[in-house]
Protein backbone atom coordinates (compact mmCIF):
# COMPACT_ATOMS: atom_id res chain seq x y z
CA UNK A 1 0.00 0.00 0.00
CA UNK A 2 1.40 3.49 -0.81
CA UNK A 3 1.02 6.27 1.64
CA UNK A 4 -1.28 9.03 0.55
CA UNK A 5 -0.41 12.36 2.50
CA UNK A 6 -3.13 13.41 4.09
CA UNK A 7 -5.19 10.10 4.58
CA UNK A 8 -5.01 7.02 7.28
CA UNK A 9 -4.04 3.81 6.09
CA UNK A 10 -7.32 2.99 6.36
CA UNK A 11 -7.94 5.61 3.30
CA UNK A 12 -9.89 7.92 5.60
CA UNK A 13 -9.01 11.58 5.43
CA UNK A 14 -6.95 13.01 8.61
CA UNK A 15 -8.87 15.52 10.85
CA UNK A 16 -7.34 17.39 13.17
CA UNK A 17 -9.58 19.03 15.77
CA UNK A 18 -7.12 22.71 17.49
CA UNK A 19 -8.54 24.05 20.54
CA UNK A 20 -7.67 27.71 21.65
CA UNK A 21 -9.08 30.95 22.39
CA UNK A 22 -9.56 33.81 19.36
CA UNK A 23 -10.21 37.37 20.15
CA UNK A 24 -12.68 39.16 17.65
CA UNK A 25 -12.60 43.64 17.88
CA UNK A 26 -16.20 43.74 18.52
CA UNK A 27 -17.06 40.62 20.46
CA UNK A 28 -14.10 40.14 22.48
CA UNK A 29 -12.58 36.85 23.19
CA UNK A 30 -14.18 33.15 22.52
CA UNK A 31 -13.13 29.33 22.67
CA UNK A 32 -12.96 27.83 19.58
CA UNK A 33 -12.32 23.79 17.96
CA UNK A 34 -11.64 24.11 14.79
CA UNK A 35 -11.96 20.44 12.82
CA UNK A 36 -9.80 20.48 9.77
CA UNK A 37 -8.52 17.86 7.45
CA UNK A 38 -5.42 18.32 6.06
CA UNK A 39 -2.04 16.07 5.99
CA UNK A 40 -0.05 17.40 8.69
CA UNK A 41 -0.41 19.30 11.64
CA UNK A 42 1.62 22.62 9.94
CA UNK A 43 -0.63 22.26 7.03
CA UNK A 44 -3.87 22.46 9.86
CA UNK A 45 -2.40 25.20 11.91
CA UNK A 46 -1.28 27.39 8.86
CA UNK A 47 -5.00 26.59 7.16
CA UNK A 48 -6.64 27.22 10.60
CA UNK A 49 -4.84 30.70 11.71
CA UNK A 50 -6.13 31.39 7.80
CA UNK A 51 -9.58 30.47 8.24
CA UNK A 52 -9.78 32.17 11.78
CA UNK A 53 -8.28 35.58 9.82
CA UNK A 54 -11.21 35.00 7.31
CA UNK A 55 -13.75 35.29 9.71
CA UNK A 56 -12.48 38.48 11.33
CA UNK A 57 -10.24 37.04 14.59
CA UNK A 58 -7.28 39.50 14.79
CA UNK A 59 -5.94 37.26 17.11
CA UNK A 60 -5.62 33.51 17.67
CA UNK A 61 -3.86 31.65 21.36
CA UNK A 62 -4.27 28.02 19.83
CA UNK A 63 -2.99 25.39 23.12
CA UNK A 64 -3.59 21.69 21.54
CA UNK A 65 -4.14 19.97 18.57
CA UNK A 66 -4.56 16.09 18.04
CA UNK A 67 -6.08 14.12 15.32
CA UNK A 68 -9.63 12.28 15.74
CA UNK A 69 -9.95 9.04 14.47
CA UNK A 70 -13.86 8.68 14.44
CA UNK A 71 -16.90 10.21 13.99
CA UNK A 72 -17.99 11.96 17.65
CA UNK A 73 -21.23 11.01 18.62
CA UNK A 74 -22.54 14.65 19.64
CA UNK A 75 -23.18 17.75 18.43
CA UNK A 76 -21.94 20.00 17.21
CA UNK A 77 -18.07 18.30 16.60
CA UNK A 78 -19.95 15.28 14.64
CA UNK A 79 -21.76 18.13 12.30
CA UNK A 80 -17.89 19.85 12.56
CA UNK A 81 -16.11 16.29 11.26
CA UNK A 82 -18.32 16.21 8.48
CA UNK A 83 -17.85 19.90 7.05
CA UNK A 84 -14.20 18.86 8.08
CA UNK A 85 -13.98 15.57 5.40
CA UNK A 86 -16.10 17.29 3.31
CA UNK A 87 -12.54 19.82 2.50
CA UNK A 88 -14.11 23.16 4.71
CA UNK A 89 -12.89 23.98 8.11
CA UNK A 90 -15.47 23.97 10.52
CA UNK A 91 -15.20 26.51 13.37
CA UNK A 92 -17.12 25.64 16.61
CA UNK A 93 -17.63 28.39 19.06
CA UNK A 94 -18.10 27.75 22.53
CA UNK A 95 -19.83 29.94 24.76
CA UNK A 96 -18.75 31.01 28.07
CA UNK A 97 -21.06 28.89 30.05
CA UNK A 98 -19.20 26.02 29.17
CA UNK A 99 -22.13 24.77 26.44
CA UNK A 100 -22.04 25.14 23.00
Amino acid sequence: MIAIPGYTSDGERMVFIITGKVYHEWNGDTEVHVLIAAPDEDTAVRNTLNALANEGYSEADLDQIGMISEIPDEEPHASAYQTALEGEVAIVKLSGDGGF
